[in-house]
Parts: structure tokens; C-alpha cells; sequence
């Protein structure tokens, strides 16, 4: 299933990274300071989730672009409105007389709304932004596809949930069949579900229908990441609708219970607030991240605290 390692220290503004076990395949959520970010993991990631381009959650962008120039690789982009036009002026602010055109290619998928998404795509040397379509899905490959809120945090900021696709196991103790290609073929129909697909198996003939019972879908890993939003309804309510019944969501938790007057002045959530949407959401395990830079490890522990109390209700 997927796995998120948080490469921010405490003191450090956030970065997470999302794994594909057994894959070599990367994606980074935000990119503020993380000082536990290898260089192999750098280059590894072919995916950059950009929340909104407040400085800690933004200011990093160059030393990720530094690690990944050279590669030929495209990497993606996604983030919020005007996303293009920041990314386009961070990487011209430097000179690129030595960077061949094939050193790297960014296609950069701009959320305008849950239904419009800009893809732009921007090369070196002169980084010059080129729209090439407009979609209505943000990402998916061949390991995951990521659905997303629009969050209010006085600007929009992106929630992102990664959604392992699902997979179908053969149950071989219960087949009474040789292996072979057969077995490729019924999962193919199998997520078709094309039940009058013929497949033969030593000789005989079957409809895919008849061999269905030998395969069990698995059901893919939700994991979430939810960044800086206000503590109000209608970014409760998307929160619901993207994120209910996810496996295991990060959500911001910038402020303690006791500060959440400089939460509603700054529109950030706070502790029981966010412990409490995800309880609402029925998540099976959540965790609060994004800790005010100010405050000290005792801090943290008090927000987790709260933060648990009010999601398990204890």
C-alpha cells in the first residue's frame, strides 16, 4: 500500500513524500524545507502536489528543480490557480546558458476548478509556458489517481487523496487448474467485466463469468494529504465529500486549541477542529502535521493530544 514519510523536521516548514512500495515511484507533497529529502528520493519523484505557493510550503522548489535538471524525465506539476506563472518565473529567474533543451521537460496541470484543469508544459532553456489543453482530471498512472478540494485558506489550497488502484489476486488453492495465461486473460475480463469472455484452460472452454469465483479484487490504499484551510463549514463539507472513508490522511493542524482566535484570524484549522472533520469523515487513521514554527516539542504534544482526542472521541 502507499506510504507517506514526512521530510520536515519540527522547526522546518512541511514536505511529504508519497511512496509506491516495490516501485521506485515518487511524489512530493509541498515543497517546504526538508532536510531528511534525499537527493535519490529527489530525483525518484515524478510528481510535485503543490498546495498553494505561500513561502513554506513553496520555498524549496528550487532545491528539488537543482536535484531533478539533468534527468531528461518529465515531471508534473499540479497546484493551484496561476501555479504556471510562479513556476515559470522561479526558473528564469537564473541563467540556463549551459542546460541543454532535453535536461529536463515540467508539465505543469493548473486547478482552476474541480472540473477544469490547464495543462502547460515548460522547457529549458528559456522556460517559455505553453498552454497545451484543458482536462477534467488532475493525475493518474499506472499506480494511482488523485482527486482533490478546493480548500479556503484566503486563497485556494489544494487537498490532495491518492487512490491506489485496485487489484485482483488469483486464488490458486482453490483454481484446480494449471497456471498459464489464462489467468491474465479472466483478470482482464475480469476488470472489464466482459462475464461472456471465453477462456480456455487445458482444452476447455469456459465463460469468464463461470471463473470469476477464482479471483478476489483488493480494494486500493486512500491516502490523503490536507493542508492549510480555514476551520469553517463549506471546507468541511468538500473535505467530506473527498475524503470520507479514506485509510490515512495527514490534515493540517498549524495552531493549539488555546490559539485558535490567531486560526480564525489567519484561516488555519487547529487541533480538535481538524481531529473532529476526521472523525466526521470516518477515516481509519489520521494524523495531525504542520505544527506553528514557533512552538516547542511540548507544544506538538499538546496539539496531538487534542487533536487524537477529538478524532477518537475519548
Amino acid at each position: 500500500m502507499l506510504q507517506a514519510e514526512i521530510k520536515s523536521l519540527l522547526k522546518e516548514d512541511i514536505s511529504i513524500l508519497i511512496k509506491v512500495p516495490n516501485s521506485g515511484k515518487y511524489y512530493l507533497c509541498d515543497c517546504g524545507e526538508a532536510s531528511l529529502l534525499t537527493v535519490k528520493e529527489v530525483q525518484s519523484t515524478s510528481a510535485i502536489f503543490i498546495s498553494h505557493t505561500h513561502i513554506d510550503h513553496f520555498s524549496n522548489f528550487d532545491g528539488i528543480f537543482r536535484y531533478q535538471i539533468g534527468s531528461g524525465e518529465k515531471v508534473v506539476i499540479c497546484g493551484p490557480k496561476n501555479i504556471h506563472q510562479q513556476v515559470e518565473a522561479r526558473l528564469k529567474s537564473y541563467t540556463w546558458n549551459l542546460i541543454d533543451e532535453k535536461a529536463i521537460a515540467y508539465e505543469i496541470r493548473e486547478i482552476v476548478s474541480k472540473d477544469e484543469i490547464n495543462i502547460y508544459a515548460l522547457h529549458p532553456p528559456h522556460w517559455n509556458v505553453e498552454l497545451i489543453n484543458t482536462q477534467d482530471f488532475l493525475f493518474e498512472d499506472e499506480y494511482v489517481n488523485v482527486d482533490f478540494a478546493i480548500l479556503d485558506h484566503k486563497t485556494d489550497s489544494i487537498a490532495y487523496l491518492f487512490k491506489e488502484k485496485d487489484s485482483v489476486r488469483f486464488n490458486e488453492n482453490i483454481s484446480g487448474f494449471r497456471k498459464g495465461k489464462w489467468i491474465s486473460e479472466l483478470k482482464t475480463a475480469f476488470g472489464n467485466n466482459d462475464g461472456d469472455k471465453e477462456i480456455e484452460i487445458e482444452g476447455t472452454v469456459y465463460n469468464a463469468a463461470d471463473l470469476f469465483h477464482l479471483l478476489t479484487r483488493n480494494t486500493g490504499y486512500k491516502l490523503g494529504v490536507i493542508m492549510d484551510h480555514a476551520a469553517e463549514e463549506n471546507n468541511y463539507e468538500k473535505i467530506r465529500t473527498v475524503f470520507g472513508g479514506a485509510d490515512l490522511v495527514y490534515i493540517e493542524s498549524f495552531y493549539k486549541d488555546t490559539d485558535q482566535e490567531f486560526a480564525k484570524i489567519n484561516y488555519h484549522s487547529f487541533a480538535s477542529a481538524s481531529g473532529k472533520i476526521m472523525n466526521e469523515c470516518q477515516v481509519k487513521d489520521a494524523a495531525p502535521i504542520h505544527f506553528s514554527r514557533r512552538y516547542t516539542e511540548r507544544d506538538q504534544e499538546e496539539i496531538e493530544t487534542a487533536f487524537y482526542k477529538a478524532f477518537r472521541k475519548n
